[in-house]
């Protein structure tokens, strides 16, 4: 029998081969595909960001979790679809226009993806008009917007403006970052979190939702 513990191991270090094998063995063996993800997946992908957020571990070891994270998530993806309950919530996720930066977005899409949330990334230079259009048709819990352009970042306050304008922003709580975010800027652009780093950010998704 699979010890889910050994899945949790895979992940933080990095070990994708394994990592996938195990979680073919536990659904093989009728472990619950919501049980591999929140009890195998999730407490490893915590372990990575507190190491990531202690300077044990940096970006290329993160990005190595993620990896193996994301071999075992390609064989449980199709089976958390069947019931959306499954995730702790959804993330639609997305650079902001005129920005083609991604890589501190792909790492905060993964640690989401690590928490158990169910995540579309709209990827770079996503203008206000389409991450509006993403939230009508998505109709996520969170929106998570990038930046790493100060030129960029007036374009996360459009967004929040196009989305009242809709009247999107209601039951939407938005989480911005990158290298020129503040906490002040995220206050004052009227986003409900600020993420320093992509660990911190899937922290504070979840606590948005109420779901620790």
């Amino acid at each position: 029998m699979v010890n889910l513990a050994d899945i949790i191991t895979g992940v933080v270090l990095g070990n994708a081969k394994g990592t996938k094998s195990l979680t073919e063995q536990a659904i093989a063996e009728g472990v619950a595909p919501e049980k591999i993800l929140h009890d195998g997946l999730v407490p490893g992908m915590n372990v990575v960001g507190d190491k990531f957020r202690n300077n044990e571990y940096y970006v290329p070891e993160v990005l190595i979790a993620a990896r193996a994270m994301n071999s075992a998530l390609d064989i449980l993806k199709p089976l958390l679809a069947q019931n959306e309950d499954n995730y702790r919530g959804k993330v639609v996720i997305g650079t902001v226009k005129g920005d083609l930066h991604d890589i501190g977005k792909n790492i905060a899409a993964m640690m989401l993806e690590g928490a158990g949330f169910q995540v579309i990334d709209l990827g770079v230079d996503v203008s206000p008009e389409k991450m509006v259009e993403a939230v009508r048709q998505n109709k996520p819990n969170i929106l998570g917007m990038s930046a790493l352009l100060t030129t960029t970042m007036t374009y996360m306050k459009e967004t929040i403006s196009a989305l009242e304008k809709e009247n999107l922003r209601d039951k939407l709580k938005i989480i911005i970052g990158g290298a020129p975010i503040t906490e002040d800027f995220a206050r004052t652009i009227g986003a409900d979190g600020y993420a320093p780093d992509a660990s911190t950010g899937a922290e504070i998704a979840r606590r948005l939702i109420g779901k620790n």
